[in-house]
């Protein structure tokens, strides 16, 4: 006992600093995308087909008109996040930043053609008041890779303590005031996932976490996935990712239930 109480004096400190102050995050975290006009049209097809998801896409400006007018779409709720793009494209027209910010309150506001996303807005009204200050959920793996899995489970670790806002993870769905989805939904989890919800007593929320939650992500169309959560139960939340860093997924949490964060 004394040789464990003088090792966690020695090592300090392990929550991080978040959101008393900004994250730094390593270079090789993919976060926001920064797209520009392309230059070059050519390379921004090979990007496209790059793709192993179809996330990308070059459209005209308006639907319409000439080609040298298109930009570049990004769905970030069917991106993995793969660097594929970035990497064929010869012209700097597509970079990822290292903003982790990423969470959206809806799905199309995921869908981006540069500039900054929009920020989570947080609950409103009775559903705020019940759950801003403390919050359970219920996690459900729908079929993931165990991925997305971990780096939800790491948040109840030391080093993100999400117990010290307010936010617990349950065992069952009658004691949640929410859930957290991951992956696909397969066809043998929809209807374990449409019971939880239903176990879960209103006003409930619902976050989807990661690339497959959110559109099925590299399983889309396959016969035995429903291309995520969506379209069985409704979704208050998106996180996009494959996997979204525990970051990501803690700063959309927090925003969405009205807690104060970096800008």
């Amino acid at each position: 006992m004394i040789k464990a109480i003088v090792e966690r004096v020695r090592q300090g400190r392990r929550t991080v600093a978040y959101p008393g102050q900004a994250p730094e995050l390593p270079e090789r975290f993919r976060g926001v995308p920064q797209l520009a006009l392309p230059r070059c049209p050519e390379r921004c097809e090979e990007a496209v087909r790059a793709c192993p998801t179809g996330a990308l896409a070059v459209r005209p400006v308006g639907g319409e008109g000439p080609r040298e007018g298109a930009r570049v779409q990004i769905d970030l709720g069917l991106c993995v996040f793969c660097g594929a793009c970035e990497r064929a494209c010869g012209h700097g027209a597509i970079q990822f930043t290292r903003d982790y910010r990423l969470a959206a309150r809806t799905r199309r506001a995921l869908c981006v053609t540069g500039g900054t996303l929009p920020r989570v807005e947080p609950l409103i009204g009775s559903v705020r008041r019940v759950l801003g200050r403390a919050l359970t959920l219920r996690h459900v793996s729908a079929g993931g890779c165990n991925a997305c899995e971990a780096d939800t489970n790491v948040l109840t670790t030391i080093v993100f303590d999400l117990s010290r806002f307010g936010i617990h993870i349950a065992a069952s769905p009658r004691h949640a005031d929410g859930m957290i989805v991951s992956g696909p939904v397969t066809r043998n989890m929809e209807a374990a996932l449409r019971a939880t919800y239903d176990a879960i007593p209103a006003p409930k929320i619902v976050i989807a976490v990661g690339a497959c939650a959110i559109s099925g992500g590299i399983y889309r169309g396959h016969r035995e996935a429903c291309d995520g959560v969506d379209g069985i139960v409704p979704v208050d939340l998106y996180v996009p990712g494959c996997p979204p860093h525990p970051l990501t997924i803690l700063d959309g949490v927090l925003r969405l239930i009205g807690r104060r964060v970096p800008e």
